[in-house]
Parts: structure tokens; C-alpha cells; sequence
């Protein structure tokens, strides 16, 4: 394969732990890929930012809210339409609590969204399109790893994060 230029990116999967519940987020139709698609929060890492920092405004730019990284869930490695290198995408998804769930606010990115548990995930977003197919493999995940993460180290991963700063 040719070398050439990606983007990095997170992903945001937000935890309610008062109603086990996961917040979901419906795409805009104005968006350029996934319109209209189920998800959770995404974005782009900026140049000179690292993901933890990405993780933060992106929250912040499209819900208003803080979170906490819990745990990190997996990595990521797509293309944002054709399978050309100013389309790949490589990232990092970070299951997350906030201090403040109820006060999310949306931004123009997302014109719904939904608490929902693991189980109803697939009845309310249909799981017709490829990103919500993605979304329910998220959920899935952060099911199983919740129930069998040392709950110390995720205090600990509170606390501190993930970035190993030099």
C-alpha cells in the first residue's frame, strides 16, 4: 500500500451508571458520511492535540458536558468513504461517566438523542446502516468490560487518563 496522509480521531461511548444506560446520538442529514446514522460521540484528533484532549472538546463541542475516561475500548481503522488515504481514519475509543449526564445540550452535528440499555440498542437504531453496526459492536464491548474491569483501575484511569505525557 502507497504511505500516505490519515487522520486521527476518538470515540466517546457515555455511560449512565444510575440507569445503566449508554447515550446514543443520531447524526444530522447534514453530516457528509453516516447521515442520519446512529452513533456515539466521534471526532477528528487535531494537529498538535493529543486523544485525551480530542476526547474532551469534542464532548464538550457536541454535548456541553465533561466526562471521565473509564476505560479505553478499542481502537479503530476505517476510511471515511472510498479507500483512499485522505479517507483513512485510525483512532481510539474511550467508554466515559460524566459528572453532569442530564445536562448535555446538543450541537448541529446531532438532531437526537437517546439513554439506552445495551439490550434495546438494536431496536431503537435499526442497525441498518454500517456505523450503527459498529456502534452496537461498541456496546457490546463496553458491556463485557464493565462487568470485568478492576474496578481500581478504573478509579485509577479516572484519576489520571490514559496519555503518557513525556
Amino acid at each position: 500500500m502507497t504511505i500516505g496522509k490519515f487522520s486521527a480521531g476518538i470515540g466517546a461511548l457515555i455511560y449512565k451508571e444510575s440507569n445503566d444506560t449508554y447515550l446514543i446520538l443520531k447524526r444530522s442529514l447534514e453530516k457528509d458520511f453516516a447521515a442520519g446514522a446512529w452513533e456515539c460521540v466521534t471526532g477528528r484528533v487535531d494537529q498538535g492535540e493529543g486523544f485525551e484532549d480530542a476526547l474532551h472538546r469534542e464532548v464538550r463541542e457536541e454535548l456541553g458536558i465533561e466526562v471521565k475516561p473509564l476505560f479505553v475500548l478499542g481502537t479503530t481503522h476505517f476510511y471515511r468513504g472510498a479507500e483512499r488515504p485522505e479517507n483513512e481514519l485510525v483512532g481510539i475509543v474511550y467508554c466515559c461517566s460524566s459528572p453532569n449526564p442530564d445536562e448535555l445540550r446538543l450541537s448541529k452535528e446531532h438532531t437526537e438523542f437517546r439513554w439506552v440499555r445495551a439490550p434495546e440498542v438494536r431496536e431503537v437504531t435499526g442497525g441498518d446502516h454500517p456505523a450503527e453496526e459498529w456502534l452496537m459492536r461498541v456496546i457490546e464491548r463496553a458491556e463485557l468490560m464493565r462487568r470485568h474491569y478492576p474496578s481500581l483501575l478504573m478509579r485509577q484511569h479516572q484519576l489520571e487518563g490514559f496519555e503518557l505525557d513525556s
